[in-house]
């Protein structure tokens, strides 16, 4: 199920984020089921190499909170706080001066994620 999957990549990406910082990560995979340069599922997007630590890591399968659940209602709702972001990350975490995800255009801040063009 859409909302159980996309529930699961948002409680083991953004569990610490506030409620909008959830939603925002949901709408993330969603604008690239829509854009046509990522695959046209979510479970496609979720599963595309590694691209998310979650599903690398196993963090995509604790236990789900209603928070995340509820955010990713919300995202297949139509709610999207990213302005069309197809990219987030925790600058924090990227290490390396050099990664691609450096060249993206950011659109927004929300919580610890940058979204991104």
């Amino acid at each position: 199920n859409d909302l159980y999957l996309l529930a699961r990549l948002i409680n083991g990406e953004a569990r610490g984020e506030s409620f909008t910082g959830q939603v925002a990560v949901g709408a993330v995979i969603l604008n690239r089921v829509k854009s046509g340069n990522f695959p046209n599922t979510i479970a496609g997007n979720i599963y595309k190499g590694l691209q998310f630590e979650s599903v690398a890591n196993g963090q995509i399968w604790q236990p789900l909170t209603a928070n995340a659940i509820k955010a990713a209602e919300a995202a297949l709702n139509g709610w999207d706080l990213t302005g069309g972001a197809l990219y987030f990350y925790n600058p924090a975490k990227v290490y390396n001066r050099y990664n691609w995800i450096w060249s993206r255009p950011v659109i927004n801040r929300i919580g610890n994620h940058v979204f991104a063009k």
